[in-house]
Formats: structure tokens, sequence, C-alpha cells
């Protein structure tokens, strides 16, 4: 009679942990790339909103927040000093919240990247994720004055140029 031995031998044991490491690996990067495409979606709605948002105070006032044509950004340094409200007159937009949005969206972004950034002269506006996409931004959202792949922007029609 022969006998069966009960359980795996050490290759066949070697060879599922094998699978099992190849499949975990490709579900991780799928999981990675699905993060980044709900981060962007996530962006792109917040950018939209805050438009809405200076589009009625546009209707309101008949002008938009003015930064007096100054970049302003609630996270940003490299813009100057960042502001530290997200509402109220000194929001990095002024006056927008709470009234017409009920906080200005923030971003604390890795080292090459500012999160949300917004300029006006109170006739036009522009408003963007700085270097934060991290997918493709679609060709209605891209920074007009110097396209950058990592920026997704909103803006006036004046203030193409900028």
């Amino acid at each position: 009679m022969k006998k069966y031995s009960r359980g795996f031998t050490l290759i066949e044991l070697l060879v599922v942990i094998a699978i099992i490491g190849i499949l975990a690996s490709v579900i991780l990067v799928s999981l990675n790339s699905a993060r980044g495409k709900a981060r962007d979606a996530s962006r792109a709605s917040t950018v939209i909103e805050v438009q809405k948002a200076l589009e009625s105070y546009y209707a309101d006032n008949g002008s938009y927040p003015s930064t007096g044509f100054l970049w302003s950004s609630g996270t940003c340094d490299i813009w100057g000093s960042p502001y530290t409200t997200t509402s109220g007159a000194s929001g990095y937009i002024p006056n927008l919240a709470p009234n017409y949005i009920s906080v200005l969206p923030t971003e604390l972004a890795g080292p090459n990247s500012c999160g949300y950034i917004y300029i006006s002269n109170g006739t036009d506006y522009f408003f963007m994720a700085y270097e934060t996409y991290e997918g493709t931004v679609p060709s209605s959202h891209i920074r007009p004055a110097g396209p950058l792949e990592k920026d997704y922007a909103v803006y006036s029609p004046g203030a193409v140029g900028w």
C-alpha cells in the first residue's frame, strides 16, 4: 500500500504564495489608480462649486471678490502668505464664504503643489487647483496662460490671457 502524505510540499506552498503576491500587487496598483481618479473628481467638483459661488456673487454684487489682482491661497506659501481663514472678508476669496459657499476649499498638498489659488481684479477672476491634478485635465479646464497638466482651472472670459 502507498502512503499518502497529508499537506502540501514546500514548492507547492511557495508557488501559491507567489501567485497570491502577484495578484495582490495588481490589485493594489489598480486601487491606487482609482484613488487618484476619485481625488481628481473631488477636486474638479470643488472647483466647479466655487465657480458657481463666484457667479452667484457676481449676480448679486456686479463684480467678483477682488484680491487687488494678487494671487491668494489658503494653503500655498509661494504665492505670498497664505490666508488662514476660509470665510469672511479675510478669506482667500474675500466675502465668498459663508454666504455663497459654506467654506472655501483647502487642500494640504505635497511639496510640489499648492492646492487652490485665486486671483481677481473685480472684473474677472481665475481660480484653480494648482499642480494637484493627478490625471489628465480636460482641455476646457486647462490653465490658459501657460497650460500645466496638473492645473484644473475655471476663469471668467476676460481672464483668458492671465
